[in-house]
């Protein structure tokens, strides 16, 4: 047979359930038993569904090949723009954009409303530019460096920053996923933000609640006015603190709501964070090695690595802080560091390595067939709306566990369902809506995924830490299950896409 016939044939029932099982127990007992990065139980996953595919089901080695190129095709944006992410953190910390928000942030918040303010601030960024990524990785980071001086724990602030982050990219029509869903359901892009207010804002409002509560029980006791003060002035003493380092992010902020595309619009926050670090007195090779490689602290790091109090507290009267006690100035030099020392374009490698890997596994998963086949068993035992709905959230989350991507989790159940949809009579913005509901909140919730990767990589925080706390991105689904089994906010279609019945 020539290699460009083929004769391949669909995977049966078993066949996909054993491929699933086999996938999962490889990754599991690298993760979890032999506690091993999951970069190569994943290549060990993959390799065993090529053996599959290439002499159980026939295809050809350049049909699995070509499956693996497409699904990295999927990722390939979301790979550049987390370069870009990590460029950017690497100059807005050396240039003092990222300190600067911090220093200010502490002087306004307090932990009384530094939850209910994260997560607002971060709904409004993310609105703004539609990105997720983005907004954790710029003002979300510097929100967690203000938790840091609060005394709120750090998996708490990630997992509010994740839910308003998420919630504005979900909402915002210049998300790419925001815009994805919608083209695969078959509906209108604000057709579908409208549909999407019904799930997400009731959602919200829980989260709101959750937030103020936490914050207010937090609030006893923890304000620790020393320790927020030893920050600033350390902040102050290792860099230029200026008015001026709100103008980059303004400038991401707006160029975004403009409606520039992401990349260019990402990109101006690297050229505005070098010429901070310009104003900053540093050089250009200073410049061109934070972008790259990222910031590595100075005088903190010489504060938390003095060997006695009497060390810290000369190194403390050389910068002019000497008011600050050494045991105090050591504990924060400390934690600066730990925040401050990342960034940079080869930070995400890391993360860019496990996207490619991931992605290769569901391109091979499903040009074989096998999550095709998985999702049609499942349509066979639907027939209430309800049913249909929590079909797809679990689907759209099954994908982002077995793919590692939010893309795919959106694209192949959106494919495999929408004829049930249709069948149903519901709108497709229904069917959008779902999609969106699971597979863009869920993909952050798993530590493989491309999202759950970058989150904690950018955070340094475990994904299983923060989860807890990622309020909206696990209450979503469950609330979009439950109003659609009270019979709330069902869309049906009846002659044409506009002719809607809402129950």
């Amino acid at each position: 047979m020539k290699e460009s016939e083929s004769s391949h044939r669909r995977p049966t029932l078993l066949e996909a359930i054993v491929a699933v099982v086999v996938s999962f127990a490889c990754i599991g007992v690298g993760v979890l038993a032999l506690g091993v990065d999951v970069h190569v139980p994943i290549v060990i996953a993959t390799s065993f569904i090529c053996v599959i595919g290439r002499y159980l089901l026939h295809f050809q080695w350049k049909e699995i090949e070509e499956g693996i190129f497409r699904g990295i095709m999927i990722g390939l944006q979301a790979i550049l723009i987390l370069m870009i992410v990590g460029m950017i953190i690497g100059a807005w910390i050396q240039g003092g954009v990222v300190p600067t928000l911090i220093y200010y942030g502490l002087s306004l918040l307090s932990p009384a409303i530094f939850l209910f303010a994260t997560l607002l601030i971060c709904s409004i960024v993310s609105l703004a530019t539609g990105t997720s990524w983005g907004t954790s990785g710029t003002v979300g980071l510097a929100l967690i460096g203000i938790a840091a001086g609060l005394g709120v724990p750090a998996p708490l602030a990630a997992g509010v920053v994740i839910s308003g982050a998420y919630f504005g990219d979900k909402m915002s029509p210049l998300s790419d996923t925001t815009n994805l869903a919608p083209a695969v359901a078959g509906t209108t892009l604000f057709s579908h933000i409208r549909a999407m207010i019904s799930t997400t804002m009731t959602t919200y409002v829980i989260v709101i609640i959750i937030t103020v509560v936490l914050g207010f029980k937090f609030a006893g006791g923890t304000l620790d006015v020393s320790k927020i003060q030893a920050f600033q002035k350390l902040l102050a003493a290792e860099f230029h603190i200026s008015l001026l380092g709100f103008i980059p992010p303004i400038v991401v902020i707006l160029l975004a709501a403009l409606k520039f595309p992401a990349i260019p619009s990402m990109f101006a926050g690297v050229v505005l964070g070098s010429i901070m670090i310009l104003l900053q007195g540093s050089g250009l090779a200073t410049m061109v090695t934070a972008i790259h490689y990222g910031y590595t602290p100075a005088l903190s790091t010489e504060i938390a690595g003095a060997e006695s109090l009497e060390a810290v507290s000369a190194l403390l009267a050389s910068k002019g802080i000497a008011d600050v006690a050494p045991e105090l100035a050591k504990e924060v030099g400390q934690m600066l560091s730990d925040l401050l020392q990342r960034g940079g374009l080869d930070s995400m490698m890391w993360t860019v390595s496990l996207i490619l890997c991931a992605l290769s596994f569901g391109g091979v998963m499903e040009r074989c067939g096998f999550l095709e086949v998985l999702l049609e068993a499942i349509l066979k035992h639907v027939e209430s709306v309800t049913g249909l709905v929590t079909s797809v959230i679990i689907a759209c989350f099954a994908t982002n566990l077995l793919v590692g991507d939010q893309y795919t989790s959106i694209v192949l159940p959106g494919r495999m369902f929408k004829s049930a949809f249709d069948k149903k009579g519901l709108h497709p913005r229904m069917l959008s809506r779902t999609l969106e509901d699971s597979g863009t909140l869920t993909s952050v919730l798993i530590p493989w995924n491309t999202c759950g990767a970058y989150h904690t990589s950018l955070f340094g925080v475990p994904t299983l830490e923060y989860l807890p706390y990622a309020f909206l991105n696990y209450l979503n689904p469950l609330v979009a299950i439950a109003l659609t089994a009270m019979g709330k906010f069902i869309f049906w279609r009846k002659d044409t896409d506009d002719d809607i019945i809402t129950e």
